[in-house]
């Protein structure tokens, strides 16, 4: 009876253990403080967002929302730079904590990751050479359209535009560079991006032809992390309130971020 009554005991100290040890790896936030660094997934190809600086680091509005993120926290800051089509992905498969890069959301993304409110203003819109003949969506039928696989603009633009020759590119760097070259006779891209093109090309013909969405910036994070979306609000939250926000906002694009959506 005696050494019964040791190993049920046992056994409960060994199941208490582990219901600690488990309830300590499921709250994202306390993890990530445990390891004194978090991983952000960002861009480098899409300005003014993400690129690389004369100084070879990474900056833009996601960098700075990452740094913002990672101080709050009380962590160090590891970038991880991603591609469009990669950036949901690399939270899926655990090599990143959260993706802070000119995220969309959207019903499918919706299936696979969450989201905080958004941090930063995001306009899409397709855009051309003056003298290319285009009114609405329905005069892009047989024109081609450059964008970036698994981007918001590549759903919108093909949802909206169906009747365009979309050529799909892998990094928003191969996308602008298609449009300028002229292999494609029009781009679909944010305005921002659109607004940093015409200042490292004087003089540049591009002209806006129909836009596609308003679609704020969220940060993705791993589904079931309802902790860390809390968190990060709060972080987001704050920062509106105190101004960080704005600031960021008229640093990149000129201007504040606006009224941005919870």
């Amino acid at each position: 009876m005696f050494a019964f009554k040791k190993a049920l005991l046992g056994a409960l100290v060994c199941t208490g253990l582990f219901a600690s040890v488990g309830a300590h790896a499921d709250n994202a936030v306390e993890r990530i403080q445990a390891a004194k660094v978090i991983r952000v997934a960002v861009p480098t190809d899409y300005a003014p967002y993400g690129s690389v600086g004369p100084d070879m680091q990474p900056m833009g509005i996601d960098i700075d929302t990452a740094n913002l993120v990672a101080n709050k926290l009380g962590v160090k800051l590891q970038l991880i730079p991603v591609t469009a089509p990669t950036r949901v992905a690399y939270l899926q498969t655990g090599k990143a904590d959260i993706t802070i890069s000119s995220l969309g959301k959207t019903p499918e993304r919706e299936k696979v990751i969450d989201y905080t409110i958004a941090y930063a203003p995001f306009f899409d819109a397709v855009y051309g050479h003056t003298a290319l003949s285009v009114k609405n969506f329905g005069d892009m039928t047989g024109k081609t359209v450059s964008v970036t696989r698994g981007s918001m603009q590549d759903e919108e633009i093909s949802t909206k535009a169906p009747g365009a020759v979309i050529r799909r590119f892998e990094d928003n760097n191969s996308t602008i560079q298609a449009f300028l070259s002229g292999q494609t006779q029009m781009m679909a891209v944010g305005t921002t991006v659109a607004a940093v093109m015409q200042k490292q090309h004087p003089g540049l013909d591009l002209n806006l032809k129909e836009i596609l969405s308003n679609s704020p910036c969220y940060i993705g994070v791993p589904k079931g992390e309802q902790d860390l979306v809390d968190k990060l609000n709060q972080i987001i939250r704050e920062a509106k309130a105190d101004g960080t926000i704005d600031k960021i906002a008229m640093k990149w694009l000129g201007t504040p971020a606006g009224n941005l959506p919870e």
